[in-house]
């Protein structure tokens, strides 16, 4: 019978969970895909990519926003089983609070690996798929970003002024183009057309001058009857280098080993500038990765403070919005958290022990206010 009792709050608890997050994770992501439009608009990537982009960073949302839904879930599960008297089921049927909030410690722990896994391993890899679809898109929406009479950089080391453009026919162009390091060239052209050849996007111009300057200042020049360029040697000036959240979890902890141990030798490491300018933020990423879950626990001990009073106590209302601002402040301090994170062991070492401390002084806390109220 304690078994099918637990089950049942475990079932409701769970699947409102699955609603609250993923309901908030959409909110979110909504948000978040009309930023990501600039993909398309500012840097001239294709729909694909942007889709592709956009969905990929689902888990990061998600993940982000797990401590949040689990603390809301057993916040209204508590409430409604309180409101409903469905929780003096529990009491009837033998259950001591204590172990009630043992068995909800448990369901805890097994969000928290659910948490680790997706943080450790599942996140850092979507992430690095999302950031590996900017860097190998092709620029399709750039003829679409050059309107005339506007200075166009959206393509790194390449800038573009035309005076009239008639679909895919421009007029009176200037172009400059600083992708070369050894020298940089300026390109005037009476007219010009973007066209499409073999998957590939071409800039052909007539009738102009090309002007060649090196870093000894000296300039030829050349007149040109027709030329063309080929966009795709250009890369885009969005970032497409990993960024420390993107790097597998592994290569991190490697890293980390290496710049504490001042093996300098073995720093270099494929895909990723292992140096020690990076070290606080590898060991802030490190940190949400793997201690930030443990704040999970003590979510489910403060959401737990609940059964303590019944409907019928004298301000159980506001004793209600105490536990849910309470749950909020534990969740506010489990992000500060992760910037007190710094290169000094001893005060790292302190901000990794406060989730273990609270967890011990909410259950003492917990179990004190239990016995006091027997």
């Amino acid at each position: 019978m304690k078994k099918t009792i637990f089950n049942n709050l475990f079932n409701d608890i769970t699947m409102f969970f699955i609603l609250t997050s993923f309901t908030l994770t959409l909110i979110v992501w909504i948000l978040q895909a009309v930023n990501f439009l600039d993909i398309v608009t500012e840097d001239g990537h294709s729909i694909i990519t942007y889709f592709s982009y956009s969905l990929l960073n689902i888990p990061k949302i998600f993940n982000k926003l797990l401590l949040l839904s689990y603390f809301i879930s057993l916040y209204y599960i508590f409430s409604l089983y309180e409101d409903k008297n469905q929780i003096i089921i529990f009491w009837l049927n033998g259950i001591s609070k204590i172990s009630f909030l043992n068995q909800i410690i448990y369901l805890s722990l097994l969000f928290a690996i659910i948490s680790f896994l997706l943080s450790f391993y599942l996140v850092p890899y979507t992430q690095n798929q999302a950031r590996s679809f900017i860097r190998n898109s092709s620029l399709d929406f750039f003829p679409s970003l050059i309107k005339p009479r506007k200075f166009i950089d959206t393509v790194e080391n390449f800038t573009i002024f035309l005076d009239g453009k008639n679909k895919n026919y421009i007029e009176r162009i200037l172009i400059k183009d600083s992708s070369k390091s050894e020298n940089s060239q300026i390109i005037i052209a009476k007219a010009g057309s973007i066209i499409d050849s073999e998957g590939k996007k071409f800039l052909n111009l007539s009738n102009g001058i090309i002007i060649n300057s090196n870093k000894s200042d000296n300039s030829t020049s050349f007149n040109f009857q027709e030329t063309s360029i080929n966009l795709g040697n250009y890369k885009t000036k969005t970032t497409i280098t990993p960024k420390i959240q993107e790097m597998r979890s592994i290569i991190l902890i490697n890293c980390l080993s290496n710049l504490i141990r001042n093996n300098y030798e073995k720093l270099n490491i494929s895909e990723f500038n292992c140096n020690p300018s990076s070290l606080k933020n590898i060991i802030q990423e490190i940190y949400k990765r793997v201690f930030l879950p443990i704040y999970l626990p003590i979510l489910s001990i403060a959401a737990s403070f609940l059964i303590l009073r019944s409907t019928s106590n004298i301000g159980y209302r506001l004793f209600k919005i105490k536990i849910f601002l309470i749950g909020i402040l534990i969740i506010t301090l489990s992000q500060i958290s992760v910037n007190t994170i710094t290169m000094n062991i001893y005060t790292s070492i302190i901000t990794m022990m406060i989730p273990l401390i609270l967890f011990f002084l909410s259950y003492a806390l917990f179990y004190y206010k239990m016995k006091r109220s027997s």
